[in-house]
C-alpha cells in the first residue's frame, strides 16, 4: 500500500487494522510465556522489531547521532518497558481486562489535553466503557493489576514521545533506531535465568515466534501509529486509542477463548461511541503537516 493510499484510509480504521495486529501478536506472545518470561519475551519483540525494521530502513548516519538519538532513544525505551509490563499483566490477566486497564494512560493524556467540550464527553465515555470492559477481580490478581497500570503510565509516555518522533518527519526510520538501542539496553532481562533461561532460543520455533510477534505487535501497528500521529493530534490520538480495549476483547474471545460478559459489552459499544463523537470533524489533515523527507527512498510514515 502506498503512502498516498494510506493517508486516504481514515483513522478509526488503521486503529483497528493495527490493533487487530497488536493483538494477534500478544495472543502468540501467550504460548511463549511456558518457555519464556514474560520480561524476555518483551525484550525479543522489540528486538525482533528492531532487527526487521533496521532491515528494511537501512536509517542513514544522521539517524545515530545526538538530536535525533534524543528522540527515538526514550521513545524506544518507553515502547520497550511498556511492553514488558503488558506482557507481565497478560501473563496474570484476561487480554481484553490488561488492555482495558492500560487504557488509564491514553484516558489520562486525552483529559490533559481536552480543550472542548465534546472532547470532555469522549473522554467520559471511555473511560466509563473501560470500567465496564475491564471487570477487574483485585482479589484474583492484584500484582497483575500493578503491572496493568505501571502499562498505562508508559503508555501515556509512548503518546507522548511518539509525538515528538513523528512530527520530526523520520518517524520510521527513528522507530528502527529507538527500538534497536532500547533492545540493547533491556538486553540483559535475557540472562537474568542463567543458561537456563537462554535455552529455549536455540529452538528455532521459540525465534521465530518472537519475530513474529515483533513484526504482529510492533512494526505493523507501531508503523501505522506513526501514520495516525502525524495527522492527528495526541488528544485525538489517545481518544482513538479506546478503539483497543474493543479490539483485544474481540481478539482474546476469537484466539484465546475469552467470552466477554454483558457488562464489557456495553463497554466495547461506549468505547465505540467515544471514538466517534472524538472524530466527527474528521481528520483535517493540513499539507503543512507533511515535512519534507530525508531521503527519496520510499517512507510510509
Amino acid at each position: 500500500m502506498t503512502t498516498s493510499m494510506i493517508r486516504r484510509v481514515p483513522a478509526p480504521v488503521l486503529f483497528v487494522v493495527g490493533g487487530a495486529s497488536m493483538y494477534v501478536g500478544a495472543a502468540l506472545a501467550v504460548g511463549l510465556f511456558d518457555r519464556l518470561s514474560p520480561a524476555a519475551v518483551a525484550v525479543l519483540r522489540i528486538l525482533g522489531a528492531g532487527l526487521v525494521l533496521l532491515a528494511w530502513r537501512r536509517p542513514r548516519r544522521a539517524a545515530w547521532r545526538a538530536p535525533r538519538l534524543r528522540r527515538s532513544v526514550p521513545f524506544g525505551l518507553a515502547t520497550a518497558l511498556m511492553n514488558a509490563a503488558f506482557y507481565e499483566a497478560i501473563a496474570r490477566l484476561p487480554l481484553g481486562t490488561a488492555v482495558a486497564l492500560e487504557f488509564c494512560g491514553p484516558v489520562a493524556v486525552a483529559a490533559a489535553l481536552s480543550r472542548r467540550p465534546r472532547d470532555v464527553g469522549a473522554v467520559v465515555l471511555a473511560a466509563g466503557g473501560v470500567a465496564l470492559i475491564a471487570d477487574v477481580r483485585w482479589s484474583g490478581s492484584p500484582s497483575g493489576v500493578l503491572w496493568a497500570l505501571a502499562a498505562a503510565v508508559m503508555w501515556a509516555a509512548y503518546i507522548l514521545l511518539g509525538k515528538r518522533v513523528a512530527t520530526a518527519g523520520n518517524g520510521v526510520d527513528d522507530l528502527a533506531v529507538g527500538f534497536t538501542v532500547a533492545a540493547v539496553l533491556c538486553s540483559p532481562v535475557l540472562f537474568l535465568g542463567g543458561a537456563a533461561g537462554l535455552a529455549p532460543l536455540a529452538d528455532p520455533v521459540v525465534v521465530l515466534l518472537a519475530v513474529g510477534v515483533g513484526v504482529l505487535s510492533s512494526v505493523i501497528p507501531y508503523g501505522l501509529d506513526q501514520v495516525v500521529l502525524r495527522r492527528v493530534g495526541q488528544g485525538r490520538f489517545a481518544v482513538l486509542l479506546a478503539l483497543l480495549p474493543a479490539t483485544a476483547t474481540v481478539i482474546g474471545f476469537l484466539v484465546l477463548g475469552q467470552l466477554p460478559g454483558a457488562a464489557e459489552g456495553v463497554g466495547i459499544a461506549a468505547v465505540i461511541a467515544a471514538v466517534a463523537l472524538r472524530s466527527r470533524d474528521g481528520d483535517g489533515v493540513p499539507e503543512v503537516l507533511e515535512p519534507p523527507r530525508e531521503t527519496p527512498r520510499r517512507h510510509v510514515e
